[in-house]
């Protein structure tokens, strides 16, 4: 099964967690700066990921990139979705760029998968909860990086 991760970040953590995700799934990871319609489209599984900036929205380089996703052909493509965010800084806002990729690849078509539970978490309110599960893996790397590890393994052997 081929895999695409599709990251945007500024810092370094989401690009790690791409990485990390890419390694143990022997996918490709691409940053969304030089991603292509054929990355969103040329494989059997795409796993898009943001950090949430500030009080909940996409990574800068996602926005600036945003139109990328929206002329690929996503109709019953299987997309999983992570998120990274600081649930105790940005309580009401957590992972809420995973809610605003998660509503543009439904638009498209996509069929999302990868749900994941709210607990184990502390925060408010998130657009990433949908139906009580968030729409994807959602990771605290301020405050729990050490959960990381084990949330990534179990995310994905749901996904393949």
């Amino acid at each position: 099964m081929s895999i695409t991760v599709i990251f945007g970040s500024d810092g370094g953590a989401t690009k790690g967690v791409a990485s990390k995700i890419s390694k143990k799934c022997q996918g490709r990871s691409v940053d969304i700066k030089d991603a292509t319609t054929d990355d969103f489209e040329n494989c059997h599984l795409l796993i898009l990921g943001s950090p949430t900036y500030g009080d909940g929205t996409l990574q800068t380089d996602w926005e600036e990139n945003i139109d990328k996703l929206r002329g690929a052909n996503l109709k019953g493509k299987k997309v999983a979705l992570f998120g990274t965010g600081d649930q105790q800084t940005y309580p009401l806002s957590f992972v809420d760029a995973m809610g605003i990729l998660y509503d543009e690849v439904s638009a498209l078509g996509a069929q999302v998968i990868g749900f994941t539970e709210t607990a184990g978490y502390d925060y408010v309110g998130s657009t990433a909860e949908r139906d009580g599960k968030f729409v994807g893996l959602a990771l605290d790397q301020d405050t729990q990086s050490g959960m990381t590890e084990k949330r990534v393994t179990a995310w994905l052997s749901q996904l393949i």
